[in-house]
């Protein structure tokens, strides 16, 4: 997915300021930044959410955003297997092969098939995001954009979720536009990153070489203010 020139507006306020990036076939783009540097404006737009005021969004047909909140996210009248079935349907899966392709979802995610029957509200915060993930990855997207998915989680969830997306990635060749605040994290996921400071990329490369020798103050900033995992 190649994104050129991407900026969005909110009357007067430019939140997206003529941003681009590419993120590589099976590759992970992390992009990082303060709250309000225009990281989740980003991915609103490339889903189509939020309608840019000027640039291109090429090479994805199909993007799936998982979003910081998984308990938001998900209907709470759904059981786990209603969400997950609807998911499937929108991806191809036949009627009859939609039971066995919710029970597979769910293994993807190491969930076991009896979460199926669980509402969100009967389910942990990380079993949530599990389940949010399961179901992005029901409509086989050519790129998933996870935007802050383990802020809302205690650490010692967030280290199981993050592990789980390393595994999804080597597994299914994932692509993915791993959005943080946390640059350890990045790290964590990554092969290049792209730091965000109030709508522009001010610094993007591998992420061993911007992580490991910045050249922007902000980005040492960044790496000053957050725990190492």
């Amino acid at each position: 997915m190649t994104v050129e020139g991407l900026t969005v507006r909110f009357g007067d306020h430019v939140a997206v300021d003529d941003v681009s990036f590419t993120v590589p076939h099976g590759g992970v783009l992390g992009l990082v930044g303060e709250s309000g540097s225009g990281k989740s404006t980003v991915a609103k737009a490339v889903v189509g959410l939020v309608a840019p005021d000027r640039g291109r969004i090429t090479g994805a047909a199909r993007r799936q955003l998982v979003f910081q909140d998984p308990y938001a996210s998900l209907n709470p009248r759904m059981t786990v297997g209603t969400a997950l079935t609807e998911a499937a349907k929108v991806g191809g899966a036949e009627r009859r092969g939609r039971p066995a392709e919710v029970r597979r979802l769910l293994g993807l995610v190491s969930l076991d098939a009896e979460v199926a029957g669980r509402y969100p509200r009967e389910l942990s915060g990380g079993q949530r995001q599990r389940v949010a993930i399961a179901r992005a990855l029901a409509v086989h997207p050519d790129v998933l954009i996870a935007d802050e998915i383990t802020s809302a989680l205690d650490v010692s969830v967030q280290g199981a979720v993050l592990n789980l997306v390393r595994e999804l990635r080597a597994a299914l060749g994932l692509s993915m536009l791993f959005i943080s605040h946390n640059l350890a994290v990045v790290r964590y996921v990554s092969d290049t990153v792209a730091v965000m400071r109030a709508g522009r990329i001010v610094e993007h490369g591998p992420v061993d070489a911007v992580l490991g020798d910045p050249s922007e103050d902000y980005t040492r900033e960044l790496l000053a203010a957050v725990p190492r995992l």
